[in-house]
């Protein structure tokens, strides 16, 4: 059987794991405020790997929350999985959606500069229709 740990080292543990956070959100915010300045912009190495940073943190503090705060630490592996695989799959699936859509953005322009082009080819009065011509009535 596992030992408990006492009061004062549990709330040690948790006053510590607030500062972790806490930091880490500190400097998400401030690469944040690098990649918002314009001569960051300028340095494209710079953009980069600010962005890499705040997504790398930003899925750290996630794994810390869950980990911890939600105490899947201390669960057996298989239901750990059983709630960790379910947000994979969701993640993959956001990011499937984001690439087909716009794969759908992008045929959408072709189609719609196609009709753009065959607009200024075909006459505005084709052969046999006139002003009387109703097809659906």
């Amino acid at each position: 059987m596992a030992s408990h740990a006492s009061y004062e080292e549990q709330t040690a543990a948790v006053w510590k794991g607030l500062g972790l956070l806490a930091f880490v959100t500190l400097v998400e915010v401030g690469l944040s405020l690098l990649k918002a300045t314009d001569w960051a912009k300028d340095i494209q190495w710079v953009f980069v790997a600010a962005a890499v940073l705040i997504i790398a943190l930003s899925i750290y503090k996630a794994y810390f929350i869950i980990y911890e705060f939600m105490h899947m630490a201390y669960e057996v592996k298989g239901l750990a999985m059983t709630v960790l695989l379910p947000v994979f799959l969701l993640v993959w699936a956001v990011i499937a959606f984001f690439y087909e859509g716009g794969a759908w953005k992008e045929n959408r322009e072709k189609v719609q500069e196609l009709n753009n082009r065959t607009e200024l080819v075909t006459p505005s009065d084709p052969v046999g229709m006139n002003e009387d011509y109703a097809p659906f009535e």
